[in-house]
């Protein structure tokens, strides 16, 4: 321990090799004059006292002093005076030990001041000597004091950061995860972690130290079992482990199993919420023994935050658990099959927005059998992201599937689904695009109110983006005394296929909506045929992506026809007590029939469509939906249908001679080709063919 170029005190010139002076003494300094060219090193009484040492016992060499200063300690002395010597210095300083009567050891201090001949040679050395024994244990114990200080300090500052990556946890792993990395647990010098959750009076292991530290029957145990984790639970108190042995009396269930890890201590943990405890933690260290009060107060705050982080992120999980299943309720169990079309549906809940209930969202799709062969598709997405937008989701859902069930035209659907929502009990509006297709001719008509527009993939791969013409978002057409949704018609072709989503999609941070649609194209364009397939390809877009965001997503392929096709067909919903549609469904007919090429039979179909209008109008209830079709496979036909919603089945009956009614169905039965009745869902629908001749 040199300290050579400390500053030496300024001797005269004619210092004595055994001067008196009192103040020196008093401050329990020894001086020394050591005569290089005589070899002789002189002491005075106090430098004895330092050296425990009496004049009788000291011949002045300084090699007799070795008997109070150990070989190594002289040698080192030694070598910074040589030191000093030869590279011209004046004055040396050292720290050493010397080994006092009794056996126990003192450190020393000596400063020394080099007399030299005008050639430079070193000629003498005068200094002093002290006891340093207090001094460097004073300093020792600064230092000592300023390390646990600055250890203090950093894991204070581990704490801190710890429990700033805590409040980004949103499930258990999150928290075990936070804790594992390189800013974590590994700070505190601990070389692993245990963890485990309370459940039905039982702790549950969620994270265990390295690999191959598991202990066989404790991944669950009861808290009344001998183990350090229901320890603390039951008592919730820490428990400080500060030796092996300690470890070993304490759990010697536990210890035989962990003796290969070569754990010194550990520190088990209480993780208490709300004053319950709700799980254990313990950290396992194997270069240390014991913990200082600091460094448990630490350690209990760590675990506060800990149990306080593991709670968030258990409620969060149990909400988010009740959103996905509130979710998966409000769609659709299964998707029907549809003859005449491939179908994929795909669902994807929001993600990265960190707060509770956020995972779910308002995006919904449906897929509704229509009589006829039709069917329609609807997407739509209720305005925000939590439980209350699915369930508006989930009653939208339904009221609309109802009214597209009961025969309405697409523009009178929308119109209705927006009345029901302006009505309902909530703040929220909701964008949708709803589109029936008659897949014999690949007819489709589509009513946006509000929503993104659709996209067409081609049968050769390429997608395009069909405008169509939209009204108000649902919710607000009352509001703004608008209940118009215009319809827009598209034609699907044979292996094209229907794109319907939403907007979550399509959104790219940092990317407006044009572009974001864009870029759906093309993923479209590039994707797999297959519609399942290509479903799978977005979504997993969309995963990478990220996003706030949930996602809908319905895609319809129209197959090529296989049974008769209708090459022709027109539709006309007739509402009770409406003379005026009445009259403009025996018009349409009309048109439709000489259009279509059967003109020689069309006083006949155009008087029975009339007279099966009429019976619907009088012996049911509700309104009745004409379906005119030509059908082709073997000789071409024309089909007429008219729903109802009653299922009471029309019977023959015979009129009277004078009887006004009752003539209908021998009528039916006297013109048509051949006729019959169909039950559909909650009504029917009667049905007659006409022979058609082929066109020339």
């Amino acid at each position: 321990m040199a300290d050579r170029g400390a500053s030496a005190p300024s001797l005269p010139d004619d210092w004595p090799a055994h001067p008196d002076h009192p103040i020196l003494a008093l401050n329990r300094l020894g001086t020394f004059d050591w005569d290089l060219d005589a070899g002789l090193f002189h002491m005075d009484a106090q430098a004895y006292e330092v050296f425990d040492l009496t004049p009788e016992e000291y011949d002045g060499r300084p090699e007799s002093l070795a008997v109070r200063v150990p070989l190594t300690e002289g040698s080192r002395l030694d070598a910074v005076v040589s030191a000093a010597m030869k590279d011209g210095s004046e004055n040396y300083g050292a720290y050493f030990r010397i080994r006092r009567r009794d056996g126990t050891p003192r450190w020393t201090h000596t400063q020394g001041y080099i007399r030299r001949d005008e050639t430079g040679r070193p000629r003498r050395v005068v200094g002093v000597v002290r006891d340093a024994t207090q001094e460097l244990e004073d300093s020792e114990a600064r230092s000592l004091r300023a390390a646990q200080d600055e250890a203090l300090r950093q894991q204070t500052g581990v704490v801190q950061v710890v429990t700033a990556a805590l409040a980004h946890a949103r499930s258990v792993q999150d928290v075990i995860d936070a804790l594992k990395d390189t800013q974590g647990i590994p700070n505190l010098g601990a070389t692993s972690l245990v963890m485990g959750l309370v459940e039905a009076g039982r702790i549950r292991l969620v994270a265990e130290g390295p690999v191959g530290s598991f202990v066989p029957g404790t991944r669950i145990t009861r808290i009344d079992e001998p183990y350090p984790m229901g320890e603390v639970v039951r008592t919730l108190g820490p428990r400080f482990i500060e030796s092996p042995q300690e470890f070993a009396d304490g759990y010697p269930i536990l210890w035989p199993h962990i003796t290969e890890l070569h754990i010194t201590s550990a520190a088990y943990l209480p993780l208490i919420a709300q004053g319950r405890p709700i799980g254990a933690m313990g950290l396992l260290y194997n270069d240390r023994l014991g913990f200082s009060t600091e460094e448990r107060a630490v350690l209990v705050a760590l675990g506060s935050s800990i149990a306080q982080s593991l709670q968030r992120a258990m409620l969060f999980e149990q909400e988010k658990d009740l959103a996905e299943n509130l979710q998966q309720a409000m769609l659709p169990r299964t998707i029907p099959s549809v003859r005449g079309a491939d179908v994929a549906v795909r669902y994807r809940s929001a993600s990265g927005s960190g707060t509770l209930g956020r995972d779910i969202g308002g995006d919904w799709y449906d897929l509704i059998p229509l009589p006829g062969g039709r069917v329609g598709a609807v997407i739509g997405d209720v305005q925000g992201h939590d439980t209350h937008a699915a369930a508006v989701m989930g009653q939208l859902r339904i009221v609309l599937r109802a009214y597209a069930a009961e025969g309405h035209a697409p523009a009178a659907v929308m119109a209705r689904a927006s009345v029901f929502l302006d009505e309902l009990d909530t703040d929220r509006f909701a964008t949708c695009l709803y589109a029936e297709a008659d897949l014999s001719t690949g007819v489709v008509q589509v009513v946006r109110a509000g929503h993104i527009d659709p996209l067409v993939r081609g049968a050769d791969g390429s997608c395009r983006r069909v405008p169509v013409e939209g009204g108000l978002p649902l919710g607000l057409s009352a509001e703004f005394k608008s209940l118009e949704y215009p319809v827009s018609t598209l034609e699907l072709e044979s292996g094209e296929t229907l794109l319907l989503c939403t907007d979550g999609l399509v959104e790219q941070p940092g990317t407006d909506l044009g572009d974001g649609m864009r870029s759906l194209i093309r993923q479209v364009a590039e994707g797999p045929e297959d519609v399942r397939r290509l479903a799978d390809r977005l979504i997993e877009v969309a995963e990478d992506r990220g996003g706030d965001d949930d996602v809908a997503l319905l895609l319809l392929r129209r197959r090529g026809p296989d049974t008769a096709q209708a090459v022709g067909r027109l539709q006309q919903h007739v509402a009770s007590g409406d003379p005026e549609a009445l009259s403009l469904a025996r018009h349409m007919i009309r048109a439709a029939v000489r259009a279509w090429g059967a003109g020689e039979r069309a006083d006949e179909i155009e008087l029975v469509a009339d007279e099966l209008i009429t019976n619907a109008l009088m012996h049911t209830e509700g309104s009745a939906i004409v379906t005119l079709r030509v059908l082709c496979g073997g000789e071409r036909r024309l089909r007429v249908e008219v729903e109802d919603s009653s299922s009471a089945l029309p019977r023959r009956r015979e009129a009277g001679a004078d009887g006004v009614s009752g003539r209908g169905l021998l009528l039916v039965d006297e013109i048509t080709d051949v006729w019959g009745v169909e039950a559909r869902g909650g009504g029917k629908a009667v049905w007659c063919e006409f022979r058609m001749p082929e066109p020339a």
